[in-house]
């Protein structure tokens, strides 16, 4: 598959009545899977590609302001003060995979794709393909429930307002991915925006980056890694370019633009460091990521803390 690198995200608000669409359920119990073992500004020229399909240069979430970020971060840092804590030991995630299918069943997966794809959130969120280097978050994931849902409308991402809103299931805790067959890799929703907004809560996901898809250079799984990352609390590592603040994690370096495939050695920033390239939070190729840094954690458990405990 090869992605349409000029797309743009719409913004998407309907609130257009629908016929019923077909739906299939399957439960999957938390036993049912086994982990394996073994990942705003653009540059002017080369990164439009990788820009287009990690998100669009819409960007794959809602834009946050520099001035939204800082409200943002006092009013996280209200509500962990108010709990009295900013930790948490560990958690395990329940997700629920929704397949949103063509009516002829285009965009489908196999069990034993969704099964790689837990096992990659576990492996990525558990530091495990940097051993050492790699922060290991402490969140698990097990996989809760499959259905498949046969609508052409919802499954190009049209009305997604209304069909996640008809489909999310579980509480502030569990991750939804939706599979879509979109022009780009993916959308996610954040932490601070659940209470506002439950219906639409989780990531929308193009159902071929899944492992063993077939979306060249972002089929190992790592799309919804980075989405998830976004649903956790975390920015790019390129948030608000070449700035201090940056993407609010200080062992990230600041980086002034969004990375297109592996380049080694990239500096894209004046300020100390080399670019993150193999971040999941950037937008290099599936193959070049490797890493949750540990400052990056630290944020996921503070905003876990304070949005999803």
């Amino acid at each position: 598959m090869t992605l349409n690198r000029s797309a743009r995200i719409a913004a998407t608000a309907i609130s257009l009545a629908l016929g019923a669409a077909s739906v299939a359920m399957t439960a999957v119990p938390a036993a049912a899977w086994a982990p394996e073992s073994k990942a705003a500004c653009i540059e002017p020229t080369g990164q439009d590609e990788a820009d287009a399909a990690r998100g669009g240069s819409g960007g794959d979430h809602r834009d946050i302001s520099a001035a939204e970020q800082k409200r943002i971060e006092a009013r996280t840092a209200a509500i962990l003060a108010k709990k009295g804590s900013n930790a948490r030991t560990a958690a395990t995630v329940p997700v629920y995979i929704h397949k949103m299918l063509g009516t002829d069943g285009s965009g489908d997966v196999t069990q034993a794709q969704i099964d790689a794809q837990i096992a990659e959130l576990n492996q990525d969120f558990a530091g495990q393909e940097l051993a050492g280097t790699a922060a290991d978050t402490g969140f698990t994931f097990t996989l809760a429930g499959v259905d498949a849902y046969y609508n052409n409308t919802w499954h190009k991402d049209r009305q997604s307002t209304t069909y996640r809103t008809k489909t999310r299931l579980g509480g502030k805790n569990a991750l939804n991915i939706w599979l879509v067959d979109f022009s780009y890799l993916g959308i996610a929703t954040f932490p601070w925006d659940y209470a506002s907004n439950p219906g639409i809560d989780g990531i929308r996901v193009q159902y071929s980056s899944l492992p063993g898809g077939s979306a060249t250079n972002y089929n190992d799984g790592k799309t919804a890694t980075h989405e998830a990352g976004h649903w956790f609390g975390l920015y790019h590592t390129f948030q608000g370019g070449c700035t201090e603040t940056n993407d609010e994690v200080a062992d990230t370096p600041a980086q002034a633009s969004s990375t297109s495939g592996c380049p080694a050695g990239r500096d894209s920033c004046s300020l100390p460091g080399l670019d993150p390239i193999h971040n999941y939070m950037d937008y290099s190729y599936d193959s070049c990521y490797n890493q949750f840094t540990l400052g990056q954690s630290t944020r996921m458990d503070q905003m876990w803390a304070a949005y999803r405990a």
